[in-house]
C-alpha cells in the first residue's frame, strides 16, 4: 500500500488533501465534479503558505498529489481513505460500500460526516470493522480536532489505529465513546447557530453584531480552556458549584430558542446580506488567507503555554524536528 486517498474534494476534502501532503504523504484524490482537479489544486495552493508557516514534514510536496479518473483507481493500494461526500445519508452509505469493495483489506476507512452515526453508514460495507467516522473541522489543514467515532461493527483495534494515524499527521483525535447524532462539537455549535438564526430572523441583531459578541469575548476564552472550565473560573474560589448556585436560576428564563426558525427567503436574504457586508471587498480566497494567518498566530501563541491547539502544534513540531 502506497498512499492516502481522499474521496470528494470540496472544502473539507481539499483540506484533508492539504494536510496529508504537508505531512509527507502521497495522496490520490477523486471527485466526479466538473473541474474538480483544478479546484482542488487551487485549494492546495491557497492552503500551502499557512502550512509552510506552521512547518512542513520532511518530504512534503504539492507534487505528491495525483487525481484519479475513477473511484476504484483512487482506492487501489491505499492505506487510508477519507470520504467527504455531501451530507446525504443514502449517498454516503452506497459510496462507502463501493469504497470498501475497492479498498485493500486492511485499509483504514473514515468519513467526514458531521452528523450521521457510523453504525448507519457502515451497514453495507465489506469488512465494516475498519470504518470510523473521522469528523474534522474547517480548515482541516490547520485545526487539529478530529472526532473519532466507532459504530457497532467497528473494532477496538480500528479506533486505536485511527487515533494513532491522526496523531501522526498533527491532529488531536477526540474519541467520541457513544454514538450520537451530530457527535459532540457540532451539537454545541448547532445550538449557537440556531440562536443566531432566531436573533437575525427577529431583527434583534445583524450577523456582524453577533460575530462581535463572540470574537471579542467568549471566543478568546474558548481557544484554550473551553466553556466548562471558563464557567468553573466564573465561580471564584469555590468554582463550578458556586457558579451554578449563582447563575442556575437563569436557566429557567427564556434566554434561548433551541428549535430553529423557518428558513424562509427573508431570513436567507438577511444572512446573505449581513455576511456580504462583513466580508466587504474581500474575496473568499482572501478571507481564507486572512483566517489562516490569524489561526497560525493564535496556535503559535498558545504553543508557548502548551495549551489547546498550541500544545498539539508544539508536540508535532518536536516529533518531526520542525523548527
Amino acid at each position: 500500500m502506497s498512499h492516502a486517498t481522499v474521496i470528494g474534494t470540496g472544502v473539507i476534502g481539499a483540506g484533508w488533501v492539504s494536510r496529508l501532503l504537508a505531512q509527507g504523504h502521497d495522496v490520490v484524490a477523486w471527485d466526479p465534479g466538473t473541474e474538480a482537479e483544478r479546484k482542488l489544486r487551487e485549494s492546495v495552493d491557497t492552503a500551502w503558505p499557512a502550512l509552510e508557516k506552521i512547518g512542513l514534514v520532511k518530504g512534503a510536496s504539492k507534487e505528491r498529489l495525483c487525481f484519479a479518473t475513477t473511484l476504484a483507481e483512487a482506492c487501489e493500494g491505499a492505506y487510508f481513505i477519507q470520504e467527504n461526500a455531501p451530507e446525504r445519508e443514502e449517498m454516503k452509505i452506497d459510496l462507502l460500500a463501493e469504497i470498501s469493495q475497492a479498498a485493500p483489506e486492511d485499509a483504514l476507512i473514515g468519513s467526514s460526516t458531521s452528523g450521521f452515526k457510523p453504525s448507519v453508514l457502515q451497514q453495507k460495507m465489506v469488512a465494516p470493522e475498519r470504518f470510523v467516522v473521522s469528523h474534522p473541522f474547517n480548515p482541516v489543514y490547520l485545526l487539529p480536532l478530529v472526532e473519532v467515532v466507532g459504530g457497532e461493527k467497528t473494532s477496538a483495534e480500528t479506533i486505536e489505529r485511527a487515533q494513532e494515524f491522526f496523531k501522526a499527521i498533527g491532529m488531536h483525535p477526540l474519541h467520541v465513546r457513544n454514538e450520537i447524532d451530530g457527535h459532540l462539537s457540532d451539537r454545541l455549535l448547532e445550538a449557537i447557530w440556531r440562536e443566531i438564526l432566531h436573533l437575525v430572523n427577529d431583527g434583534v441583531a445583524t450577523t456582524g453584531e453577533l460575530d462581535q459578541a463572540i470574537t471579542y469575548g467568549p471566543g478568546l476564552r474558548w481557544a484554550f480552556i473551553g466553556t466548562n472550565l471558563t464557567y468553573h473560573l466564573a465561580g471564584g474560589e469555590t468554582g463550578m458549584r458556586h457558579m451554578l448556585e449563582q447563575f442556575g436560576p437563569a436557566l429557567k428564563l427564556p434566554w434561548t430558542k433551541l428549535e430553529a426558525p423557518e428558513l424562509n427567503d427573508q431570513l436567507i436574504d438577511r444572512m446573505v446580506e449581513g455576511t456580504q457586508e462583513q466580508a466587504g471587498d474581500k474575496s473568499i480566497r482572501e478571507l481564507e488567507a486572512l483566517r489562516d494567518n490569524c489561526l497560525v498566530r493564535i496556535m503559535e501563541a498558545l504553543s508557548e503555554f502548551e495549551m489547546g491547539a498550541g500544545k498539539v502544534l508544539s508536540e508535532h513540531r518536536e516529533r518531526h524536528g520542525i523548527t
